[in-house]
């Protein structure tokens, strides 16, 4: 489903992406993985058309995202690690900016579809200033979803939110999987990693890819 491959990427004389290559099928779970400062967050960028490559092929279930220009908006939905939702408006109100170009009834998801799996429903009058940090995640999300997207991209989820707010992701981000979507994750979250089938580790500005497996002081000195 994605195929990417020489990637490259730089901050003035500073080449942070050198040559990446990834791929990703359908159902998989793929994890990035490195120290801070080492680019994921750009590589998401990338990955999800917020930045665009300064070289290399980005080809998403067979369709050339730099020939195509509606590929992101089709076929992918991105949670970046900051808040990218409206403080001042409500969480419907949040709901139907992300709903008014999608071909699917936000009325129905909030029902019986993928926001009322993300328990939105209850908060739909809030204001988003009013939300704690887990609630903006969960509507981050939903609205990343109203497209339906067959792949799901995820800047550190789970960053800085309780144990609650991660389990409900984390159930979230499981049926997900069962239903044949790809998820491309930053995580330092080990039951985040569980889910993952794939493991990159992105050091130097290059991406190799290791033992989904990797745990502890293994993985400790991969990112080292």
């Amino acid at each position: 489903m994605i195929k990417v491959k020489n990637i490259i990427y730089s901050y003035g004389k500073k080449r942070v992406l050198d040559g990446v290559c990834l791929t990703a099928a359908q159902g998989d779970c793929v994890a990035v993985a490195g120290a801070n400062g080492c680019g994921k967050s750009t590589l998401l960028s990338l990955l999800a058309g917020a930045l665009r490559p300064q070289a290399g092929e980005m080809i998403y279930g067979g369709r050339d995202a730099a020939k195509e220009k509606n590929v992101f908006q089709k076929m992918v939905g991105y949670v970046p690690q900051d808040n990218p939702l409206f403080e001042e408006l409500t969480v419907r109100d949040n709901l139907r900016l992300w709903y008014s170009e999608s071909p699917y009834s936000m009325e129905k998801d909030l029902s019986s579809g993928i926001l009322s799996v993300l328990k939105l429903s209850e908060m739909l009058s809030l204001r988003v200033s009013r939300l704690s940090g887990g609630m903006k995640k969960r509507v981050s999300i939903g609205c990343a979803l109203a497209a339906h997207p067959p792949i799901l991209i995820l800047d550190e989820p789970s960053a800085a939110l309780d144990l609650i707010c991660k389990e409900d992701i984390r159930r979230y981000l499981t049926m997900y999987l069962k239903q044949k979507g790809t998820i491309l994750i930053t995580t330092h979250e080990e039951a985040e990693l569980d889910l993952c089938n794939r493991l990159y580790i992105l050091k130097k500005g290059k991406l190799a890819e290791r033992d989904p497996k990797l745990r502890g002081a293994a993985l400790l000195q991969e990112l080292a």
